[in-house]
């Protein structure tokens, strides 16, 4: 734990930094049941508010001049500048590529894999950065969820959000099934480590390179394995 505490403070990854904060914040509501009803509740509310001032909010946030530093307080408040630093820009200029694309190609898609390939024509000149390219060498739509968007259309984000849901129902329905202490544990860790990268993903996309497939893909074959067995625990006759 102290090894991995050591290497996420010091990956400077400000978006994991945030990941792993709100991903802990999902673990309470699930560890001490919160209902679905009183969640959905206060998303609308936090939905409405962020709606209704976000002129004031997105002036405020253009106000921030902090850029990345290797300070950890003006790593932090870099987070926030929308004005200057520039991969945050970068990813704004990366997503409105995304959904441009997926403007010319709503149903279908541009192809798998193809964003790098294909987003350069879509920067508009006031959105480029000092990091922008033509060539496709410097990342893709920076989303987990803009990517396939842009990628494979509607379809495409319909089944990243589907497999997403499935996998906190499925794990969700387990943790309350669970006798076990030590199977509640460990699908609580599951659906902790996977929130955080829904959450990651709206910021960065890794899910086609083996280091984070591996590990996101696994976790939810656990889940599924932790399911068919309490599933046929219960189906099975009593002695």
């Amino acid at each position: 734990m102290g090894l991995f505490l050591f290497a996420f403070v010091f990956s400077y990854s400000r978006a994991a930094w945030l990941s792993l904060i709100m991903a802990a914040g999902v673990a309470l509501l699930i560890r001490f049941h919160i209902r679905f009803r009183t969640i959905a509740l206060f998303s609308v509310i936090f939905a409405g508010l962020l709606f209704s001032f976000w002129t004031t909010i997105w002036l405020k946030l253009e106000e921030n001049k902090q850029e990345s530093s290797t300070s950890f307080a003006q790593h932090i408040s870099s987070m926030t500048n929308v004005r200057s630093d520039a991969s945050n820009l970068e990813r704004i200029n990366r997503w409105k590529c995304a959904l441009r694309m997926f403007e010319e190609k709503p149903f279908l898609g541009w192809g798998p894999g193809t964003y790098m390939f294909n987003y350069a024509p879509f920067q508009a000149s006031y959105d480029r950065t000092i990091i922008s390219t033509d060539f496709g060498d410097m990342g893709n739509a920076h989303s987990e969820y803009l990517g396939p968007l842009s990628e494979s259309g509607l379809p495409g984000f319909l089944t990243v959000v589907a497999v997403f849901f499935l996998a906190f129902y499925t794990g969700i329905r387990v943790y309350r099934k669970a006798t076990l202490t030590y199977h509640r544990t460990l699908v609580l860790a599951l659906l902790t480590s996977l929130s955080s990268y829904f959450i990651h993903g709206l910021m960065n996309n890794f899910l086609e390179r083996d280091k984070a497939a591996i590990p996101f893909w696994g976790f939810l074959a656990i889940l599924v394995a932790l399911d068919l067995y309490y599933q046929q625990k219960q189906n099975a006759p009593a002695n």
